[in-house]
């Protein structure tokens, strides 16, 4: 039988599907890759916000790891929603037992519907422990100010951030500009050591849930079949415009799901 690269997901479920490990799982399935994941959180959320938050003990969460460390070999590493200090310390010493294993770090700071989904505390722990571990740091503009501590204005203010994201430890940043007023078209700007890529695409009239998720899942998926970043960040951008592009209202908010299925490329047999 074949077999196809293993993703380990760290994050929190979404309750309403649209997001979290709801929206790893699809991200990475459609890539072509299978999904594994640990839960660092339970969210109470629909399409019209978050309403409470769960977070398990970190024994439980060290639990998830010992079993999946037990039987499949982790081919690439995505992380997500964390929710405390001791989840982020608990998944720092995890990632000591993979070394060389990429891994893509969405950091998840404030929800699609401006729910704070990581206390004050724990940013610095973030920042400190897992940003030097990630191969690729996939922010939003919102959350890059956070880290940063200052508002990026403009595209020339992106590129900055970017490279002052990357000075912070990280292999890579995929800093993603949905938010910045470039018109008619949206600008992701990838920094690497050597070189800065932009991806544009044409903004599409949609409200978004779950594009951060899936763009992170995507781009460790594409690690984990071994695609170089440059171009595993390309597919990845493209894969979540499509999805976007085909995006649907689920619930009674005004938050668009991607369709992850729907976005797929057919292969040589369709």
């Amino acid at each position: 039988m074949s077999s196809r690269p293993n993703v380990l997901c760290i994050a929190g479920s979404d309750s309403g599907g649209g997001a979290g490990i709801q929206a790893d799982l699809r991200a990475v399935a459609a890539q072509g890759a299978h999904a594994l994941t640990a839960a660092t959180a339970l969210t109470a959320q629909n399409t019209r916000g978050v309403f409470a938050i769960h977070v398990p003990p970190v024994a439980f969460l060290q639990a998830q790891f010992d079993a999946l460390l037990d039987d499949f070999e982790i081919h690439a590493v995505k992380i997500g929603m964390l929710g405390s200090r001791p989840v982020i310390e608990t998944v720092f010493h995890l990632l000591g037992r993979l070394p060389g294993v990429p891994v893509v770090l969405d950091p998840v700071l404030v929800s699609g519907t401006g729910a704070a989904l990581l206390p004050e505390d724990a940013l610095a722990a973030l920042r400190d422990l897992l940003l030097p571990r990630a191969s690729l740091l996939t922010p939003n503009l919102h959350e890059a100010e956070l880290l940063l501590g200052h508002r990026i204005a403009d595209l020339e203010a992106l590129a900055s951030a970017a490279e002052a994201l990357r000075s912070l430890g990280s292999g890579a940043v995929l800093l993603k500009g949905g938010h910045l007023d470039c018109g008619d078209s949206v600008v992701d700007l990838l920094r690497e050591s050597d070189a800065e890529t932009r991806f544009t695409h044409a903004r599409l009239d949609r409200r978004p849930h779950g594009t951060g998720c899936t763009l992170a899942s995507a781009c460790a998926a594409q690690l984990a079949l071994g695609r170089p970043l440059r171009v595993a960040c390309e597919q990845a951008v493209a894969y979540v415009h499509r999805a976007l592009a085909a995006s649907y209202r689920p619930g009674a908010g005004k938050l668009d799901v991607l369709d992850h299925f729907g976005a797929r490329q057919p292969g040589p047999n369709g």
